[in-house]
């Protein structure tokens, strides 16, 4: 199985999802396809079981950060070892979670975000809010991040910030009485950083819990 997994989050990380058939592994593993129906009974499966390997590298991660006297503090960077692995293998962000009978260490990680919570001063609602707000601000963006570049971009005949200044270009012409928002941001949309704009919507999220936990 160890085998197996390790060729699965190869392809994966070659090609994405597209990249991962029972050919293509069994040819990885320079086998045949019947084999593979050994360890998994079909391609959920497998998804989910290579989604899974990874994570227990995240959840060893995660286990090793040092850890304080403020909850908060230790959730946020729990949730920034996440984010990292996620935007360093993109096609995770669809599969995390989505089976926890099959990805035990998902379900792992996710009781450790969650234990964060019961330091605080929260109902078992709130805490079960708290830990899906946290994961949704850390697996959206980064699923919203890492999807495929504009084919202009790929191709090399723009830049990632030639791309965003065509854009902000255009916002700074509009109407501001019509648009005052988008005018007034143009210019920090030509130069964000993605993970800066991530931990800033992070520190929103855990400032808004830290307000509702009274820490």
């Amino acid at each position: 199985m160890e085998a197996v997994l390790t060729a699965a989050v190869a392809l994966l990380d070659e090609g994405g999802k597209p990249a991962l058939t029972f050919r293509a592994l069994a040819t990885r593993l320079g086998t045949g396809v019947g084999s593979i129906y050994w360890y998994v009974a079909g391609k959920d499966e497998l998804f989910d079981r290579a989604t899974d390997h990874v994570i227990g590298e995240v959840l060893t991660a995660v286990r090793a950060l040092p850890g304080s006297d403020d909850p908060i503090a230790d959730l946020r960077a729990m949730a920034v070892t996440l984010f990292d692995a996620i935007m360093d293998r993109p096609w995770l962000a669809a599969y995390f979670m989505r089976n926890t009978d099959v990805q035990g260490n998902s379900l792992r990680l996710y009781e450790e975000i969650g234990r964060q919570t019961l330091r605080l001063d929260l109902t078992p609602r709130q805490r079960f809010h708290a830990a899906s707000a946290v994961l949704g601000v850390v697996v959206g963006t980064a699923a919203d991040l890492g999807m495929e570049l504009p084919q202009e971009v790929l191709d090399g005949q723009v830049d990632r910030d030639q791309f965003l200044e065509r854009f902000a270009e255009t916002w700074r012409g509009l109407d501001a009485a019509e648009f005052p928002f988008v005018t007034a941001i143009a210019d920090e949309f030509a130069g964000h950083d993605d993970r800066d704009q991530f931990l800033a919507a992070l520190d929103l999220t855990l400032a808004g819990l830290r307000l509702q936990a009274g820490a």
